[in-house]
């Protein structure tokens, strides 16, 4: 089966539907990774940009760049590298509240065996329950 790694704008043309032509051709290939006639992975860094541009660009919610972000997780036929902690990292972001890229970062923190996290941004940090690194 051909491997095709899927960038931000289709997923955004997907979900905002923003662009009709567009819209028709990503759901077309969501489709055929459905069907398993294709391959479809990304990886974290595209969820990044998925997320920023929805707050950035489409004045999108925190709840609501999060039901984007976990209904790209439940594609049928497509794979993320590191998706557990693109998982865990949605759920730690909703119920904190803090963004994505923070909750990443903390879910990261935790897969990688750390204890602290050197920032910062000691607030964020905190409401997800992460010791933060005295510096």
């Amino acid at each position: 089966m051909k491997p095709v790694f899927v960038d931000a704008n289709v997923f955004l043309r997907f979900f905002t539907q923003d662009d009709t032509g567009q819209h028709a051709r990503a759901e077309r290939l969501f489709r055929a990774g459905a069907e398993g006639r294709l391959s479809l992975v990304s990886g974290p860094p595209v969820l990044f940009e998925v997320a920023w541009t929805l707050r950035a660009a489409y004045d999108r919610s925190g709840p609501e760049v999060l039901d984007v972000l976990e209904a790209i997780l439940a594609l049928p036929g497509f794979t993320l590298t590191d998706e557990a902690v693109c998982a865990e990292a949605v759920r730690l972001a909703r119920q904190s509240g803090v963004d994505f890229a923070d909750a990443y970062i903390a879910a990261m923190a935790a897969a990688s065996d750390a204890e602290e996290i050197a920032t910062f941004n000691v607030g964020d940090f905190r409401k997800l329950g992460v010791r933060c690194h005295a510096m």
